[in-house]
């Protein structure tokens, strides 16, 4: 994921950071650009889970892709503030 859209990342984390500082003047901003973020890390954890969301490994898939958000947190503590007005 980091290698295919590095540079969508990287941009977004500019403005997460900016945003973390002063939320008023960048929430538009971050908003926009959160967007296309929150589409590529849907599409990955999809990509992540999507042969075991049934049958005997569920509970896995579930774990795993807990595991892959709290690893996305890691890097962008605000992920979740995205179109919250």
């Amino acid at each position: 994921m980091m290698e295919e859209h590095r540079d969508t990342i990287l941009d977004f984390k500019d403005i997460h950071d900016k945003f973390m500082k002063d939320n008023d003047k960048h929430k538009n901003e971050f908003n926009e650009k959160g967007k296309k973020v929150l589409e590529i890390i849907r599409e990955y954890e999809m990509k992540l889970t999507a042969h075991q969301n049934s049958g005997q490994y569920s509970k896995f898939s579930i774990g795993l892709s807990d595991k892959f958000k709290n690893q996305i947190k890691t890097l962008l503590p605000m992920i979740d503030f995205i179109g919250i007005k």
